[in-house]
């Protein structure tokens, strides 16, 4: 069956972006393809407010190319939607009815509140973060959002982008610090004319191109040991290490910084002043990047109008996960049951005291059955090394870098020595203790794994005594448990690590036969 995609023809005032998407209940909102071309199309606009010839010129040719490949893509429905720089010229009728006429796309001019709108549905679905402020700093406007609960509050889009401030503030190759304070100091008028925005003491989610090239540019300089920037977080301090170290560049130097794109360079710096005037107003220490903003909050919009209910903004990862176990083709009625017995074996040796009692930890133990070893799906044999590879460098909403790769460690958990080799890497963001109970989290899942040895789900019920010097662990099966018992065996040593001691297993039937 041939899979619906809907193509969003972003026309901004800096970039022109055409991406295909499709959707479904099961595997979310996925991208197939993303195209961008650098139009600068906020540099066409005249004294008197009209877009010149050259530049519709120039957006005319852009879309005619657009127009083929959605042809070639064979993708027919397609969301044209156009923000500032057009939204802004004094001649948009003219604009909209020539595209028309030329390519054959009918344009969407967002107005102000509709483009702030979109960015916050994009961020409310794809971050954990409850209640924070937004910026979505494009080529000739900036859109502000704050909200509470995942509950919008306020909005507010300001005539300003990186191209107008560039233009304005930025006189030669490099900026001067004059040239900068003077930017910062705009900046900060701007945000403080919002008495909303005021010392609300929020984390900072920036959107867009811009607030990506300033994470990807940190990421290099810390030598981060992921690569991917959605929901990476910076402080405060890292924002004005950056302004330090980028304000003393050309736009010639600026190019060959890693991470930088080369068409960014001349506008990065007008970025960061205006990030660093929003910290600066709101009292913020986090500043968060969210790849997701204006154009999945399109698409997202146009599902939740025909299906109300398809998304929670409350419980973001449920969905990615969901999404991600649905594409290596993970059984989901095995999730949920190595899910359960996972909680059973849990919750017996906490009540043996064998490991401390904790929420945190128990989510932890949950999330991770839900995509325990998906890794097989690529490589049985290596099940272990692909799942941990898989969920350490995938994007999943709903969390943040740390809770992924402790997300990783436990659900990949294969023994000690194979825990201690993948985590080598981020050893600055794990401690000795957080190493031992994620070991102990994996060990509890991977024995929890043996008792479903067969895939029949016919364990129902663990429970675990004190027996001799060690424990017994009773479980409870509906049918012949032969494979349980021999995976279950195997993997018992994990188990009397954790406990250190002696952990005999007895399988009883519903009948009440025992197996030793």
């Amino acid at each position: 069956m041939k899979t619906k995609k809907t193509a969003i023809l972003d026309i901004g005032s800096n970039t022109i972006r055409l991406v295909i998407y499709s959707y479904d209940h099961i595997r979310g909102l996925r991208e197939f393809e993303n195209i961008k071309t650098v139009a600068r199309l906020r540099t066409f606009i005249q004294n008197d407010g009209s877009m010149s010839e050259e530049g519709i010129e120039l957006l005319q040719e852009i879309l005619q190319s657009f127009q083929q490949m959605l042809k070639d893509y064979d993708v027919d429905d397609v969301l044209a939607t156009a923000t500032a720089a057009i939204r802004q010229a004094t001649n948009q009728q003219q604009i909209v009815e020539r595209m028309k006429k030329e390519t054959g796309f009918e344009l969407d001019i967002l107005s102000e509140e509709e483009e702030a709108y979109f960015g916050f549905l994009a961020v409310a679905h794809s971050v954990s973060t409850e209640s924070a402020v937004t910026i979505d700093i494009g080529g000739g406007s900036t859109e502000i959002t704050y909200f509470v609960n995942k509950k919008l509050q306020k909005t507010h889009s300001f005539p300003f982008g990186v191209v107008s401030l560039q233009q304005q503030f930025m006189k030669g190759e490099k900026m001067s610090s004059v040239e900068r304070d003077q930017l910062s100091l705009f900046a900060e008028a701007q945000f403080r004319s919002l008495p909303w925005l005021n010392g609300v003491s929020l984390p900072v989610i920036g959107i867009g191109g811009s607030a990506r090239n300033i994470a990807q540019i940190d990421q290099q300089r810390k030598e981060y040991p992921i690569s991917n920037v959605h929901q990476y977080n910076m402080n405060v301090i890292d924002l004005y290490t950056l302004s330090d170290t980028l304000g003393d560049l050309s736009i010639n130097e600026l190019t060959k910084i890693d991470g930088l794109s080369s068409d960014r360079a001349d506008i990065i710096l007008p970025a960061l002043e205006v990030f660093r005037a929003l910290m600066k107003v709101v009292q913020s220490q986090e500043f968060i990047f969210s790849r997701k903003g204006l154009r999945e909050g399109i698409m997202l919009n146009r599902v939740l109008q025909i299906h109300p209910n398809a998304l929670n903004k409350h419980d973001v990862f449920t969905q990615s996960s969901k999404a991600l176990a649905a594409e290596f083709e993970m059984n989901e009625h095995e999730a949920e049951h190595l899910q359960f017995l996972a909680e059973q074996v849990y919750e017996a040796c906490v009540s043996h005291h064998k490991i401390q009692l904790s929420e945190d930890s128990l989510i932890l133990l949950r999330r991770a059955a839900t995509l325990f070893y998906l890794g097989e799906y690529i490589d049985a044999d290596s099940a272990s090394q692909h799942t941990f590879y898989i969920l350490s460098n995938r994007s999943i909403d709903g969390l943040e870098h740390m809770e992924r790769i402790k997300l990783a460690l436990v659900a990949s958990y294969k023994n000690k020595d194979t825990l201690k080799r993948y985590a080598a890497p981020f050893e600055k963001w794990l401690s000795k203790d957080d190493l031992k109970h994620l070991r102990e989290l994996g060990a509890i899942l991977k024995f929890a794994y043996g008792l479903n040895g067969s895939k029949r789900s016919i364990v129902n019920k663990v429970e675990m005594e004190s027996y001799g010097e060690g424990l017994k662990m009773n479980i409870f099966v509906k049918g012949n448990a032969m494979a349980e018992e021999y995976q279950a065996g195997k993997q018992k040593k994990h188990l009397e690590r954790l406990c250190k001691c002696e952990v005999t297993l007895e399988f009883i039937e519903k009948d009440g036969q025992a197996n030793g």
